[in-house]
């Protein structure tokens, strides 16, 4: 009966521990507890899930159309994805303070399900480009409006952990979505994969359509956008570069594109034809990549209590540039583990900047502010993508010691110019000693040497 009775304490013990364990991890699934927040995150699920029919789709449809030279057709769209988001982005963040984000929202959705409707009519390669600058184009319109609207639903207190559950699901399906959607073609067929498609982004508007209420914020006299539409997208890239601790985040994400271009563009060439592996070991490489990425947006809960947020993006930085260096040296097997690093250093730097806006701007100026950040941040990645092709078709064997070398270099610029007060890292620190000797002058000696900064004690750190 002792034995017994043991045996039930220490079982209610281990559940109690497994619990608490849950608990302290995964602490963003309280974000569903608010119920807007709840539905507003199964739409953005399903557009993610349809996101992930949208590119195995057209990288078949590219296929059909253009056999060897579909890797042409597949960069030129990205090319255009990109050169959509920076152009369209900040204009799209303007408007999401000016109108009611939940008909943008909704808008966005039944627009993107047309042009995908039309995808499986495609017969000519032009069209393609057409219609996936047009899908682009509306989709540098949804993104900043739903980081916009996250923070207005849940409010600034559990906006981290709702953000840090977005950021999860969209590594996790960027990892599982592919492979689900290309069971999905298998059965279907590639180009009727676009009508399932069109079909997730009318379920993920009909559910933002059913949110109560408008979503439009209350400006108030200090931030109401009464400048025109010009000076409103200058004064949301202003706040960028004037609020130190943002454009501290903004310059470390310019550190993760450059790493992560190399790892996206680079990693096929290394892994087939530096270690001769092949398709499935090139599957479970990126898929590290992105649990790695998953992980971390899942452990943001716990180390927010524990570290302020610019020191994250600093971690994160450190994590994912010296990940990369070695991996010209390693194997299959090290490659797997750097990689899972590599995506938790992503991650650390991309999540607190986007949560860094929510907490630094006025709710009413937010909108502009995620959309110039989102045209920014693709910036760099354009600037990147392009490094990383001419490292991997110059420095085949090295690329990923040259891109991580290019990587430190500007991640030790921006430490030492831009790391606002507060961030663990190199700063100059001057001190003054008087020395007052019997019988002669009083003199003043001036240190000047680098220290670690420690971080201000102040009710909110960044």
């Amino acid at each position: 009966m002792g034995k017994q009775g043991s045996g039930t304490t220490d079982n209610f013990r281990e559940d109690l521990r497994v619990r608490a364990i849950v608990e302290r991890f995964l602490p963003s699934l309280d974000s569903l507890k608010n119920p807007v927040f709840a539905r507003l995150y199964l739409a953005q699920t399903i557009s993610l899930l349809g996101d992930a029919l949208t590119w195995v789709g057209l990288a078949l449809l590219a296929f059909q159309l253009a056999g060897k030279d579909s890797a042409l057709v597949l960069s030129a769209a990205l090319t255009l994805r990109v050169t959509a988001f920076v152009f369209l982005s900040p204009l799209a963040g303007v408007l999401a303070d000016r109108l009611d984000r939940k008909l943008i929202l909704v808008v966005t959705h039944l627009v993107r399900m047309v042009i995908v409707g039309l995808l499986p009519f495609v017969g000519a390669i032009w069209q393609i480009y057409v219609l996936i600058f047009a899908l682009n184009a509306f989709n540098a319109f949804f993104t900043p409006t739903y980081q916009a609207t996250v923070p207005l639903v849940v409010g600034k207190d559990d906006y981290p952990q709702a953000l840090a559950l977005s950021s999860a699901t969209y590594e996790l399906l960027g990892v599982l979505g592919p492979g689900i959607a290309g069971g999905v073609a298998v059965l279907i067929g590639a180009r009727q994969i676009f009508f399932l498609d069109a079909l997730s982004f009318l379920v993920a508007a009909i559910l933002i359509f059913s949110l109560p209420g408008q979503m439009q914020v209350t400006p108030d006299k200090s931030t109401e956008p009464t400048e025109g539409i010009w000076r409103s997208i200058q004064a949301g890239t202003a706040r960028l570069f004037t609020d130190s601790p943002i454009r501290y985040a903004l310059a470390m994400e310019l550190v993760a594109a450059v790493i992560g271009a190399q790892i996206l563009v680079n990693t096929v060439g290394y892994l087939k034809g530096e270690l001769h592996q092949g398709d499935v070991q090139y599957g479970w490489i990126m898929a590290a990549f992105g649990i790695g990425a998953t992980l971390a947006a899942l452990a943001m809960g716990t180390l927010d209590k524990k570290l302020t947020r610019t020191n994250v993006i600093l971690l994160g930085a450190v994590l994912t540039t010296f990940a990369l260096l070695p991996a010209n040296a390693v194997g299959f097997a090290p490659l797997l583990g750097l990689w899972l690093l590599a995506g938790a250093g992503q991650n650390w730097v991309n999540l607190p900047a986007q949560t860094l806006i929510a907490e630094r701007i006025p709710s009413a100026i937010q909108g502009g502010v995620y959309g110039a950040h989102f045209a920014w941040s693709h910036l760099w990645w354009a600037l990147a993508y392009p490094l990383a092709g001419w490292l991997g078709s110059s420095f085949p064997g090295q690329s990923f010691f040259y891109g991580g070398l290019i990587g430190l270099g500007f991640l030790t610029i921006v430490q030492l110019t831009l790391a606002p007060q507060g961030v663990l890292g190199w700063v100059f620190s001057e001190h003054e000693h008087e020395i007052d000797k019997p019988g002669q002058p009083i003199r003043i000696i001036r240190h000047r040497h680098f220290q670690t900064a420690s971080v201000s004690h102040q009710h909110r750190h960044y």
